[in-house]
C-alpha cells in the first residue's frame, strides 16, 4: 500500500511538472503600452484641460474670498456686534461653498478620468488577449511584476497589433 501511494505521488509530480512545461508565458510592459497609445495622450490632454480650467476658476473664487475676508478683518473693528456676527456667518457659507466647489471638482474629474480609461483599456486588454491567442500564450504577465524576466516578451507584438 506504502508502495501504491509513494508510485501515486511520483507519477503526479511527473504530470505536474509535463503541464507546466506546457504552458507557454509572455511578459509585456502594460503601462509602457498604455502610456503609448495616442488615446492615453488625448486623454490626458483632455483632462489636463479640464482641471486646468476648474482650478482657474476656484483660484478666481478663492482670491475674491480671501479679499472679502482681509476687507472684515480691516472693517471688522467698525461693525457692531450684529454686523460683525452677520458677516462671520456669510465668509463662514461662502468658505464652506467654496470647500464644496473643491469637492465636486475633484469628484468631476475623477469621474471623467474613469469614463475616458476604460474604451482605451478595453482597447489595450483585447489586443493583449488577440496577441495571446495568435501566439499560443497561456499567459501575459506584466513586466513590472516580475523580479527575473527570461521568457519571451509581448509588448512589441502588442505594439504592433494597436497599431503603434
Amino acid at each position: 500500500m506504502k508502495k501504491l501511494s509513494v508510485l501515486f505521488a511520483a507519477v503526479m509530480m511527473l504530470m505536474t511538472v509535463g503541464v507546466a512545461k506546457a504552458q507557454k508565458v509572455a511578459s509585456m510592459d502594460y503601462e509602457a503600452v498604455l502610456a503609448a497609445m495616442p488615446e492615453t495622450k488625448k486623454m490626458t490632454t483632455d483632462l489636463d484641460t479640464f482641471s486646468k480650467t476648474k482650478g482657474d476658476e476656484l483660484n478666481k473664487q478663492a482670491e475674491a474670498f480671501q479679499k472679502e475676508v482681509q476687507a472684515y478683518q480691516a472693517e471688522g473693528a467698525k461693525m457692531t456686534e450684529a454686523q460683525r456676527t452677520a458677516k462671520e456667518s456669510e465668509l463662514q457659507k461662502k468658505q464652506q461653498n467654496l470647500q464644496q466647489l473643491q469637492q465636486t471638482a475633484q469628484q468631476d474629474l475623477a469621474s471623467r478620468r474613469d469614463a475616458a480609461v476604460k474604451p482605451i483599456i478595453e482597447k489595450l486588454n483585447n489586443a493583449v488577449n488577440k496577441v495571446a491567442k495568435a501566439n499560443g500564450f497561456d499567459f501575459i504577465i506584466d513586466a513590472t511584476a516580475l523580479i527575473y524576466k527570461g521568457g519571451p516578451d509581448a509588448t512589441p507584438l502588442v505594439k504592433k497589433e494597436l497599431g503603434l
